[in-house]
């Protein structure tokens, strides 16, 4: 073994690299965590943006399910008819 060698086997290891946390920083008033090598992993979003964007979601899907009874056809339901058979299945008062 050479003696660069036998210094490098008896040197004590390096610490171990602490993860480091995500950071946040913002760019043009929007705000994202980054990770260490600085790529955007996640964006941080005022929550009132946040329902609003929930909301549009689930409004979307709505549009897309009633899409898609439309385009099964078959015989529209009465509103009364189904409010009558959740409330005999509990599921409406």
């Amino acid at each position: 073994m050479t003696t660069k060698a036998k210094r490098k086997a008896n040197a004590p290891a390096p610490p171990a690299r602490a993860r480091r946390k995500p950071k946040t920083v913002s760019r043009n008033s929007k705000q994202y965590v980054v990770d260490e090598n600085g790529r955007r992993i996640a964006v941080v979003l005022p929550l009132r943006q946040y329902r609003k964007l929930v909301e549009a979601l689930e409004d979307l899907e709505d549009i897309r399910a009633a899409d898609e009874a439309r385009a099964e056809g078959g015989e529209p339901i009465p509103w009364e008819q189904v409010k009558a058979e959740l409330r005999a299945e509990g599921k409406l008062r």
